[in-house]
């Protein structure tokens, strides 16, 4: 039982070491890069000695790991929960219209550009994928991921609002973009489970979907983070008030799965609340230092975890020259569609709100994806035509971006605001 936790962790040891003795490459970065060279090593190895069967061994072994329930029922609600945390309420409110603009219309414009996009890619290499399927790998590559994201914060100087834009959106525009795939892939399954039905769901139906996981996901956090917030006014003991967190993780996320709606929101809206009003209203001082490391260090933890796990998705791609041709140009329009998503809401914004130097380029730079792509890409039936496809370009669009735009992002952020350290827009 505790095999795969084992090999997992030495693993993160050892490229771990590696990064910080050779690399020294932000640690999420270091441990994607070093685990992706490993697996090319692999499949490389098992091409010039295939009786070995490294690359089998190791297939199997990732394919133990049910990597989207390990991230999207699991891994997830830590990390959303313990990123909340540190964002800061008042920079949030300020940004509201910037975040549920990206969170909303931004994800859906990125999502039909993709698609479309893919769609006729694919036909041109002679893949039949229906468009709904292009619809779906669209959503899959849209989100910016939390945890990427707010790795990328923690180790720049981004002025006030651009960080509330950029760490709100990748919090909020997660949970909106796993509801719009629940939404497609019921449109396109008849479930969300990926069995079919003898009727498609109508307009109704997908409509009472999308509210139900997204406004039912915002008001348990609500109430799950509020009825914590008045269990830790009641004390001050750093332990139990540790433990209060965990148990609103652990049991916020079982009900909103058991319920059907969304998880990821409820993470959200109850690690702000409790970051904010929890923090400043519930908790002595010792109790908000303790509360603070213990959130950081299982955070760094699941993220080195989580981006091995990523590098090491490349054994399961795959190998077909036609794909990977597929997969390149997809990385291309990912960003292109990512700057069109970004620059048409906040074009629309820049009548009324004012604007940072350089936002259009450093929000479409800093959009990173990650662990969520991945996770839904593998969450598709397995007896969906063409997976395969989906699967390698979503793991390419998110490798560049986790390796070139998480390295040049702080470049681009200096050439706009390098020589204002402490410009705060308000």
């Amino acid at each position: 039982m505790l095999e795969l936790p084992a090999i997992i962790l030495v693993c993160v040891s050892i490229f771990g070491y590696l990064n910080y003795r050779f690399l020294r490459l932000p640690l999420t970065v270091g441990l994607a890069l070093i685990a992706l060279i490993a697996g090319i090593l692999v499949l490389t190895t098992d091409t010039l000695l295939p009786q070995i069967g490294v690359s089998a061994q190791i297939s199997a072994w990732l394919n133990e790991i049910d990597f989207n329930r390990t991230l999207m029922h699991g891994m997830l609600s830590f990390l959303l929960f313990a990123g909340a945390l540190h964002v800061d309420l008042n920079g949030l409110l300020k940004a509201k219209l910037h975040v549920s603009l990206l969170a909303t219309a931004g994800v859906l414009i990125s999502t039909f550009l993709n698609g479309l996009v893919f769609y006729f890619v694919t036909g041109f290499f002679g893949y039949e994928i229906k468009f709904i399927y292009c619809l779906i790998f669209g959503v899959i590559v849209s989100p910016t991921d939390p945890v990427a994201v707010m790795a990328l914060l923690k180790r720049l100087k981004v002025p006030k609002q651009l960080e509330a834009i950029i760490g709100g959106e990748s919090l909020f525009n997660d949970g909106v973009a796993v509801v719009v795939f629940s939404v497609l892939v019921t449109i396109a399954f008849g479930s969300t489970t990926g069995i079919h039905s003898a009727s498609a769901p109508d307009a109704n139906t997908i409509l009472g979907l999308f509210v139900r996981d997204a406004f039912g996901g915002a008001l348990l956090g609500i109430v799950a983070g509020y009825t914590t917030f008045l269990l830790m006014r009641q004390i001050d003991d750093y332990v139990v008030e540790i433990i209060a967190t965990l148990a609103l993780v652990t049991g916020a996320y079982s009900l909103a799965i058991a319920l059907h709606i969304s998880g990821p929101i409820a993470m959200v809206i109850a690690g702000v609340f409790i970051g904010n009003t929890g923090r400043n209203l519930a908790m002595s001082e010792k109790t908000q230092v303790h509360v603070t490391d213990f959130w950081h260090l299982v955070d760094e933890i699941l993220n080195a975890a989580l981006f091995v796990l990523i590098g090491f998705q490349v054994i399961m791609l795959s190998s077909e020259i036609s794909v990977w041709i597929i997969s390149a140009i997809s990385v291309g329009v990912a960003v292109v569609a990512r700057w069109i998503a970004v620059a048409t809401p906040l074009t629309f914004l820049s009548a009324i709100v004012q604007k940072e130097r350089g936002e259009i380029s450093i929000l479409t730079w800093a959009g990173l994806k990650g662990g969520i792509s991945i996770a839904l890409a593998l969450s598709l039936p397995d007896t969906m035509e063409y997976k395969g496809i989906i699967l390698t370009a979503a793991y390419a669009v998110v490798v560049f971006s986790i390796l070139i735009q998480g390295l040049t992002i702080e470049k681009l952020i200096t050439h706009y605001h390098g020589g204002d350290d402490n410009q705060k827009q308000t």
